[in-house]
């Protein structure tokens, strides 16, 4: 017989309570299923997928004999098992099947997984994600399919699920909110299809574009609501606004909006000036923003006075105080600040000094509302560009960036240097976006200049329409590439056709020339026009070209031109002196342009002026010989805000050598050069037939004021007054029917000019106030052309 301690019969009881009452509280009878848990929902985080160490076994603890994968269609079952934690030959742990459980539904395969035991065997019960066959998209208008299509990131015979769907459905809307619809909706939906897969449709309603209705400002004692609205870019919605998008909320616009408020106050005296809050409300129905600017305008300060201090030895202060373009009394303005430090960086740098720093110290005095900026000149640290890399350049060639910089390897650092080549870069126009920055180099005394670029299509093609008083119906095809295979290079071809002119044009043009910045062209041409009607003047030739700057704002450039000019057509009641002129003769011209141009623009200047000066001599070869110079002049002042004087002057005489200087090298004088007169509507003209005859030398000035017309600034309306004088006169012959006087003629009028989406449009309304009886008047002109 055996006989037992009540302590050893005591622990055995205990450990057998212990394994049955672990054993009921997590597998079940065989058969049943062990752990039964849902899909989880969109979101569940990820399980790591480490192998959790096994507890220790105890007695009588089930092994899994076997891992059984049901379900699986196209994912093989040791994949399925390669994600679970708990293997085969561990035992049934509560813990680890689990973990199984959460693995297998983090790998975002399946959509449902049911684990069970059977026997000594661990079932795995597996649902997988359909696989997408198709995506679609319905509803869609306004936007095109490829931005959609490149919007979402569900692709075809990808796994879909859920979640994926539901970040694709906010991309969506995210990008018609972008455009301006905040009231769209896209509803996914799927067709089950066999083999386990799906098409996805979007459903999409696009609704009304969200506008603004309506614009406020809080805080703003020195402007009113309306002037502000005049500077910022978003605009409250209103009948006419359907050709612009600047009526609808976007975020990035606010923002810009903010930028735009700050940089004007603080152009106009308010230092303190910020911008407190920008809050876009959507109204109930989710058709209009109501936006609010709260704003801090502080006070209004004006310059008392300028004072330079130079730390800089043989740098003399009183020598850069006459630079600073700002004066006492003046309001505030930071940008004159900033003007005035690349300014000073400038002129300290001509004396030779690379490593300058400009600090202006601002010093307010509150109570009287004045502002004393004081410009601290020291040497900076001497640092040197280590290298130049460019980034994002895929098309366009390293060297065509490389030569628009103002420094090189090597050289001192100067961050104005800097700024002046990213703003020769931005000019190429080449790219989208360009980011220029410095970043340290491999030594404390050596920088890095970092250049960042977006490439954007430099191809055009363009068709263009209108019509001129002087021309007629106008229409031109366009065909011009700007950076020809990423070199640089510039290809042109022209065609264009009107009542009075038909011109062919081809050409190439080489910015950098033999490695220098030299802009070398050729060219080939074929032009028709009939300004006077009694004849038709047809020339063919080609050109080159070669241009230069002589300075940042000096421009020189080289012409050679071979043509045949040939007079056909002509009326057989036209004068006796265009008939003696009928047929072809060779011209061949050297040619140069001289010009300064100081203009803020090039296309519509507001302020600066430009001088030009060009001449062509005629006679080396060819048939015809003589000597033609022209001379110009523009200034352009702003009145104020919107308001633009401008004045502008032009001089030519042409002297002939040998022979008479034929009708069509003639200077002729009306239209847009003296409005209130019909082109070549005066000048020497031949009485008998009423024929202009141009002449040997021309005049003409302009004095005009552009003004707004107090219209919303999205109509982009201005009127103007205007005054034109000039005058044409001397020809080689004198006859009794041919009329001369030489006197001054002079127009007064006013315009009407409209930046409309299809093109300018100037309608001018003339007065001639002197003028002879022989001239032919014109009291309307009208111009208009397009681009699309």
């Amino acid at each position: 017989m055996y006989s037992f301690s009540p302590i050893i019969v005591f622990r055995a009881l205990l450990v057998g309570a212990l394994l049955i009452s672990s054993s009921e509280s997590v597998l079940l009878a065989q058969g049943t299923p062990a752990i039964v848990t849902p899909a989880p929902r969109v979101g569940v985080p990820s399980v790591s997928q480490r192998t959790v160490p096994p507890e220790p076994r105890s007695a009588g603890q089930a092994i899994v004999s076997e891992i059984a994968i049901e379900g699986a269609q196209r994912i093989e079952p040791e994949t399925v098992r390669s994600y679970m934690v708990i293997k085969e030959g561990d035992p049934f742990e509560p813990t680890r099947v689990n973990q199984s459980l959460k693995a297998l539904f983090a790998t975002g395969l399946f959509a449902d997984v049911t684990l069970s035991r059977q026997g000594d065997d661990l079932v795995v019960r597996v649902v997988e994600n359909p696989i997408i066959n198709r995506i679609s998209f319905e509803g869609n208008a306004r936007l095109e399919l490829e931005l959609l299509e490149n919007e979402v990131q569900l692709r075809p015979r990808i796994v879909y699920t859920r979640t994926r769907v539901q970040n694709d459905v906010k991309r969506l809307l995210d990008l018609y909110r972008r455009t301006g619809r905040f009231a769209a909706t896209v509803e996914p939906k799927i067709i089950q299809l066999p083999q386990n897969r799906v098409d996805l449709i979007f459903e999409i309603d696009e609704g009304a574009l969200t506008g603004i209705r309506r614009i406020t400002f809080v805080g703003n004692r020195e402007f009113s609501d309306r002037a502000l609205r005049e500077v910022i870019q978003t605009t409250e919605t209103r009948w006419y606004m359907f050709l612009t998008s600047n009526d609808t909320y976007d975020p990035d616009r606010l923002t810009f909006d903010r930028e735009l408020l700050r940089r004007y106050y603080l152009q106009n005296g308010f230092a303190d000036f910020r911008v407190a809050s920008a809050v876009a409300e959507l109204s109930p129905d989710r058709k209009d923003f109501f936006i609010t600017f709260t704003i801090e305008e502080g006070k209004r300060y004006k310059f008392k006075k300028f004072d330079v201090i130079s730390k800089i030895k043989d740098v003399d202060p009183k020598d850069l105080i006459a630079v600073i373009e700002a004066e006492s009394g003046d309001w505030y303005d930071a940008e004159a600040v900033d003007r005035a430090v690349t300014t000073l960086t400038n002129a300290v740098g001509d004396k030779g000094f690379a490593f300058v720093n400009v600090r202006p110290q601002v010093q307010r005095d509150r109570k009287n509302n004045l502002i004393n900026i004081i410009f601290d000149i020291r040497e900076g640290a001497r640092v040197f560009v280590e290298k130049i890399d460019i980034d994002g350049n895929v098309r366009t060639l390293d060297k065509v960036i490389r030569r628009e910089f103002k420094i090189v390897e090597g050289d001192a650092f100067s961050s104005t240097k800097l700024r002046r080549s990213r703003t020769r870069i931005q000019n190429l126009d080449y790219f989208s976006r360009v980011e220029v920055n410095n970043i340290p180099g491999s030594t404390p005394d050596k920088t890095i200049v970092k250049v960042e670029v977006a490439e954007k299509s430099t191809g055009e093609l363009s068709l263009g329409a209108g019509f001129s008083s002087s021309a007629g119906v106008l229409a031109d095809i366009k065909l011009r590439e700007r950076n020809l295979l990423g070199r640089g290079k510039t290809f042109r071809m022209a065609l264009s056709l009107a009542a009075s002119r038909q011109t062919f044009d081809i050409g190439v043009t080489e910015p950098y020339f033999m490695g220098k910045e030299l802009a070398a062209g050729i060219d080939a041409f074929h032009t028709q026009s009939n300004i006077i009607d009694e004849f038709q003047t047809t020339a063919t030739g080609g050109k080159l070209r070669l241009g230069y700057a002589i300075s940042e704002y000096l421009l020189h450039s080289l012409r050679y031109t071979i043509r045949e000019d040939d007079i056909t057509d002509v009326d057989s009641g036209a004068s006796k002196f265009i008939r003696a002129e009928v047929g072809s003769k060779i011209s061949s011209v050297i040619g140069h342009d001289l010009t300064y141009d100081r203009r803020n623009s090039s296309v519509s200047p507001t302020s600066g002026y430009l001088l030009s000066l060009s001449n062509d001599i005629a006679g080396i070869g060819g048939d015809v010989s003589y000597l033609k110079t022209r001379a110009k002049a523009q200034y352009f002042y702003p009145i104020k805000e919107g308001w633009v004087a401008s004045v502008r002057g032009e001089v030519g005489n042409i002297f002939g050598f040998n022979d008479d200087i034929r009708v069509s090298d003639r200077f002729f004088q009306g239209g847009d050069k003296l409005r209130g007169f019909k082109s070549a509507g005066i000048g020497p003209r031949d009485l008998s037939t009423d024929d202009a005859l141009g002449g040997k030398q021309s005049y003409a000035a302009t004095a005009e004021v552009l003004f707004p017309l107090g219209l919303p600034k999205q109509f982009s309306v201005n009127g103007a007054v205007f005054t034109d004088a000039g005058t044409i006169t001397e020809l080689d012959f004198d006859d009794a029917v041919v009329v001369d006087t030489g006197s001054i003629r002079l127009a007064v009028g006013v315009g009407l000019g409209w930046q409309s989406p299809f093109g300018p449009i100037r309608i001018d309304f003339s007065f001639p106030i002197l003028k002879e009886d022989f001239d032919v008047t014109e009291a309307i002109r009208f111009n208009f052309g397009t681009r699309f």
